[in-house]
């Protein structure tokens, strides 16, 4: 057997060069490039190795660890599982910094890979800079953290070890019924380790994305439960999207009269002009979706997970309804007491599309006049004017905010116009990307994609933080494409750090921040379960003690200018389309528009509830309603 002697690092690097991945009749590198900001736990070792060994893949200077390994994530997903980042950072801090994000992508089943350096495997020395002591065992440093938010978890303690760890992180990671984030923690000093690696250790490994046949009686079954069904309503979850099986999809839906909801993740499988479309289902679901949801007496559920969100916190579908679930995943499959048919997307729905022959669903009208509602009250939210006396807004104690914000801030712009704008003026061929607070409502009900995997909404974390980020990777997926992020005050405060990466890289990125002065989606939250507001908008502290001065201003026009981007600050609709159309004209530099927009003119719900904590013993009347109103609901929700 011939071998090469490597260090531990060197070889990792070398071994990432060479993994592809194939699927149906297509192959492609597996991994694009590394975000890596370099400290002592990974500098040296690692550093050398990325030096030398890095050859394809691109090296990128991440800005925070959670924002690079972000980046990561949304490259991953817009590139339907297909292709990945990967991120390292050094010890402590910065590999705990990882942890948010490797929780992001394991909650939306992304793949990520994360190397994050860890203390002497050796022990000598210990303690080392940023290591965590803990007496009870010397086994433990900060990367265990990893485990409870990780697919696949290593250690890699020897040098001869990265060969098994790595042939593991590739099972998981091109895994479509199990991916998500894996975690090779590499302590420093294994780090730079030499053992004598085989060389066929390094030639090329196609990964090959296999795709699950549906079995025959299993088809069977749910031909039978489809037959039986007189209303069925599809789900198209984000399996729909990296399954590829869009045309699939359209075919079924159309073939058998059957419409459909929209997850988070499955949005922009199909455009929004489908007529059997009845967009976003569920919490931040559309009317006509969660209409005909609660009439439906077979839900087909296609690549979900069935998120609370997405079910109404098991509440929106009717008692008698059944359930069939496609997906990869059999744990994904049983849920809601479903029969499961456990394959790929798009060959459980070719398998039952050949299977059903002449059926058809008993929909007459319902589908076309719910639409049609639904296109009148888009155009209402398009069109939405705030107006003194007679305020669009949505139920709240507190609607004075909004009339506040018009004095303190001088702008009296909705949410939802100014969203109906963008949606209007950006290319047809544009990808928008989000992830927190009450933006992900909006863009699930109003937003109308022209063109396939143009939607990448973070909802299965919905982790503050990712928008800007999730931008950069997304633009670096997407190439010439124009990439737009929607993200509001609270979580742009929160971390925009890899703004200055497509600074640094010139990449264009635009960054519609919505500045509501506060974090509005959880203030509606707080006020609609009875409490007063508390901590979620910012305002200056009064002699009262509490938070109920004047709204604050921030300029965060001036803060993207200080880091290098061209930015714009809008107030108007004739300013936002003026800004949205100078915009087209830049190229090499992020654009940030500072959007104005007034508190509580976001959408409100659409027949939908979500279970919270609501509280069982207050002396607030208000509190008192909010019990009685889960109780009633609960009768009604699914209890499994």
């Amino acid at each position: 057997m011939k071998t090469i002697r490597l260090t531990m690092a060197q070889a990792l690097i070398r071994f990432l060069e060479n993994q592809h991945l194939a699927w149906d009749d297509q192959e492609q590198p597996f991994v694009k490039g590394i975000f890596m900001i370099p400290g002592h736990g990974n500098v040296v070792g690692l550093g050398q190795a990325i030096s030398q060994e890095a050859k394809r893949m691109k090296i990128y200077q991440g800005k925070n660890e959670q924002g690079m390994a972000h980046a990561a994530i949304a490259f991953a997903k817009q590139k339907k599982r297909k292709q990945i980042m990967v991120a390292t950072s050094s010890i402590g801090p910065g590999a705990a910094n990882m942890v948010t994000a490797c929780g992001t992508a394991t909650a939306n089943n992304i793949p990520l890979l994360v190397l994050p350096g860890d203390t002497f495997a050796s022990r000598q020395p210990d303690p080392v800079l940023q290591q965590v002591e803990l007496a009870q065992s010397a086994g433990i440093s900060t990367n265990d953290a990893f485990r409870a938010v990780c697919r696949y978890f290593d250690r890699v303690e020897r040098p001869e070890q990265v060969m098994t760890a790595l042939l593991n992180a590739m099972r998981v990671l091109t895994d479509p019924a199990d991916t998500g984030a894996v975690c090779l923690a590499l302590p420093q000093d294994v780090e730079g380790e030499a053992f004598d690696y085989p060389l066929s250790f390094f030639e090329k490994r196609v990964h090959r994305l296999q795709r699950r046949p549906p079995e025959k009686l299993a088809v069977d079954e749910a031909v039978k439960l489809i037959r039986s069904a007189r209303k069925p309503l599809l789900i198209c979850g984000g399996g729909v999207r990296y399954s590829e099986a869009h045309a699939a999809f359209a075919q079924f839906s159309e073939r058998f009269n059957i419409p459909f909801g929209e997850t988070q993740a499955g949005k922009s499988a199909l455009t929004w002009d489908f007529p059997l479309n009845l967009g976003g289902i569920g919490v931040t679901g559309t009317q006509p979706a969660n209409l005909l949801a609660r009439e439906a007496d077979l839900i087909i559920g296609v690549g979900t997970r069935y998120t609370d969100f997405t079910t109404a916190s098991k509440w929106l579908f009717n008692q008698k309804a059944k359930f069939l679930n496609i997906n990869v995943s059999p744990f994904q499959a049983m849920k809601m007491d479903a029969l499961p048919l456990i394959a790929d997307a798009r060959m459980g729905l070719e398998a039952l599309t050949e299977a059903l022959g002449d059926y058809r669903s008993a929909y007459s009208d319902e589908i076309k006049k719910a639409l049609a509602d639904w296109e009148a009250e888009l155009a209402r939210l398009d069109g939405m004017v705030y107006d003194q006396n007679t305020p669009p807004l949505i139920n709240d104690r507190n609607a004075e905010s909004a009339g506040q914000y018009a004095l303190d801030l001088g702008s009296a712009l909705t949410q939802t116009a100014a969203l109906g704008a963008i949606n209007r003026l950006i290319p047809k061929d544009a990808v928008v990307i989000g992830s927190s607070g009450s933006l992900p409502g909006d863009m699930q009900r109003m937003w109308r994609p022209y063109s396939p995997d143009s939607y990448n909404m973070e909802y299965g974390y919905s982790c503050m933080g990712y928008e800007v980020s999730g931008a950069l990777g997304q633009k670096m997926a997407v190439g010439e494409k124009e990439t737009y992020s929607m993200v509001g005050d609270g979580s742009f405060v929160m971390l925009h750090s890899e703004l200055l990466t497509a600074v640094q890289e010139k990449i264009k990125i635009n960054i519609c921040l919505f500045d509501n002065a506060g974090f509005g989606c959880i203030n509606n939250l707080q006020t609609g379960q009875g409490n007063d507001s508390l901590c979620t908008e910012l305002r200056y502290r009064t002699a009262t003690g509490k938070h109920d001065g004047s709204f604050l201003h921030v300029d965060y026009a001036r803060i993207a200018q200080g880091y290098g981007c061209k930015a714009y600050t809008v107030r108007t609709l004739e300013e936002l389309e003026s800004a949205l159309t100078d915009a087209l004209k830049i190229k090499d530099r992020p654009v940030l528009f500072d959007i104005k927009v007034l508190p509580k003119t976001m959408t409100d719900g659409y027949d939908a509830w979500w279970r919270v904590g609501s509280a069982e013993v207050s002396d607030n009347p208000l509190n008192e309603a909010a019990w009685q109103e889960h109780l009633e609901h609960i009768k009604d929700a699914k209890a499994y």
